[in-house]
């Protein structure tokens, strides 16, 4: 009788944490980041299309949803949207290999030196406000309407936060991590890759996400302003035809494509550092 008892209340034991673990992974799904975000999203969708069936937003000029996102299944089987699509994507993977190559070497060299923090620091300040778009007519007169301007602003734009973490990161590298390695007899060339790199790379997967959605931006925007191929100039030609419902169906293209490289930006970044403190924190949680 005892035997079965203890039986009992060990299972019972056994039973409660098991439940309690399953209910709280049935409450985390439910607030999950990327769950609630879908969520909010459809919420918009339908905000949107119960407003354009309502009459508030005219049909002529902002059409809905149901609308636009039929549109845009039929663009995703054309050959010119893909088209577009490469061109916009080549703007943006050139534009930030070619601002990370000189930003990190120049930021890690600027984070490393006193004297040159000092001196470029007024430099950076003046140059790092300027909005690329700004630039538009210098880059078309230097480089005329090619995709090396749309190259150019997208560089100039993205060399900024790159290079600022860049400098962040070298500049906030432990003194005694370093000065250990120092004690051990290793080189600069060891300290460097051992102890700096690798405490400033949280700093610069930092700046290269910030850099992904602002190369975006200035890609699409060179292709509005100027008329470089790509999604900024299917956009341009759609509204100047009246084509809303095109236009709008590559707006929302252009919307998608920001969000799935910033996820990607993200989850290239917790692959590439999940041996860093801060990401196996959450990955924990």
């Amino acid at each position: 009788m005892s035997r079965t008892l203890t039986a009992d209340v060990a299972e019972t034991g056994d039973a409660g944490p098991r439940a309690d673990k399953a209910a709280r992974r049935r409450g985390n799904r439910w607030r999950s980041p990327i769950l609630l975000g879908v969520l909010g999203f459809l919420g918009v969708l339908a905000l949107w299309e119960l407003l354009s069936l309502a009459g508030v937003f005219p049909p002529e000029h902002v059409p809905p949803p149901s609308t636009v996102l039929a549109e845009l299944v039929v663009q995703l089987g054309t050959g010119a949207f893909w088209s577009d699509l490469g061109a916009t994507m080549t703007g943006w993977a050139v534009g930030i290999l070619i601002a990370t190559a000189l930003a990190v070497p120049i930021g890690m060299l600027i984070g490393s030196n006193i004297y040159l923090d000092r001196a470029s620091k007024v430099t950076i300040e003046f140059l790092r406000p300027i909005p690329s778009v700004a630039l538009v007519p210098l880059a078309i007169l230097v480089y005329g309407i090619s995709f090396d301007m749309k190259i150019f602003l997208v560089t100039f734009a993205t060399f900024w936060p790159i290079l600022i973490q860049s400098i962040y990161g070298i500049q906030d590298v432990d003194p005694v991590a370093r000065d250990t390695a120092r004690s051990f007899n290793l080189g600069r060339t060891a300290i460097f890759f051992k102890i700096e790199l690798p405490s400033a790379a949280p700093y610069i997967a930092t700046g290269l996400r910030l850099a992904s959605s602002l190369a975006v931006i200035l890609a699409i925007t060179a292709e509005l302003v100027a008329g470089v191929p790509g999604l900024g100039r299917a956009i341009m030609v759609a509204q100047a035809s009246g084509a809303n419902d095109l236009m709008y169906a590559l707006i929302v293209a252009t919307g998608l494509l920001g969000c799935g490289l910033t996820a990607l930006s993200a989850r290239a970044e917790r692959r590439v550092l999940r041996w860093h403190q801060s990401h196996r924190e959450v990955q924990g949680r």
